[in-house]
């Protein structure tokens, strides 16, 4: 089970990024769009653009654990203004069906 966690969060890793964080900030709107997301596939790639660092006048770090927070997510790593989220229950359901 966990070999295939792993599997789904490489694919991730090795896309385009699902959501963008702009110079708006996290917005409720940024936030809404994320947690659809993470229903639809359980693993999302989220990057941070430099004008939003500004506006959230925030280190990258926190502001990945925040927006984890917010969504009810898991963090799984941050590279550079990127980051990925995990939907643990999401991910349980996607490996319990047969493929």
């Amino acid at each position: 089970m966990k070999r295939k966690v792993k599997e789904i969060i490489k694919e991730v890793r090795h896309s385009s990024a699902d959501v963008r964080i702009g110079k708006a900030g996290v917005s409720e709107g940024v936030l809404s769009e994320i947690r659809r997301r993470l229903k639809e596939k359980g693993v999302i790639k989220v990057k941070m653009l430099k004008s939003a660092l500004k506006v959230e006048g925030k280190d990258r770090f926190e502001i990945a654990k925040e927006v984890a927070e917010k969504v009810s997510a898991r963090l799984i790593e941050v590279r550079g203004r990127t980051f990925i989220l995990l939907l643990p229950l999401e991910v349980e359901k996607k490996l319990k069906t047969p493929s």
